[in-house]
């Protein structure tokens, strides 16, 4: 039994790139799913795939390595934590590496980047920060 699921999915992808694996399995949520969706989106993983084997929905995250095989992924951290959650309105979305890296929120309109929720001047709770 886990308690804290994004940070497992974190940990596996971290773990996954640090290893030059492929790919790596993730259990699926709804928040797991979308969570990939912006990752790829933002360019920091090749591809993802929700699979449904055994009737056990899993997520397939296909890495992303730079040509000299680095990862594209630098650091991906977890933010708000079960025991302590992060909440940041719009002025306050911390900016990683100057603009540079992504901070990823929920908010009320769904799971969207810190510039995305900037623009549209809504906050939440900042999930992770990667780059």
């Amino acid at each position: 039994m886990q308690s804290d699921p994004i940070s497992d999915m974190l940990t596996r992808i971290r773990n996954a790139m640090l290893a030059s694996h492929p790919k790596v399995e993730i259990p699926s949520s709804k928040l797991k799913v979308e969570l990939a969706r912006i990752l790829k989106e933002e360019g920091y993983i090749a591809n993802y795939r929700v699979a449904d084997e055994d009737g056990k929905r899993t997520i397939k995250v296909y890495l992303k390595y730079r040509p000299d095989h680095s990862p594209v992924i630098t650091k991906l951290d977890r933010v708000s934590r079960p025991g302590c959650r992060v909440y940041s309105d719009s002025r306050r979305i911390p900016s990683v590496i100057g603009g540079m890296g992504v901070a990823i929120l929920t908010t009320s309109r769904g799971v969207m980047t810190g510039k995305s929720a900037r623009e549209q001047g809504i906050g939440g709770e900042v999930l992770c920060t990667v780059y």
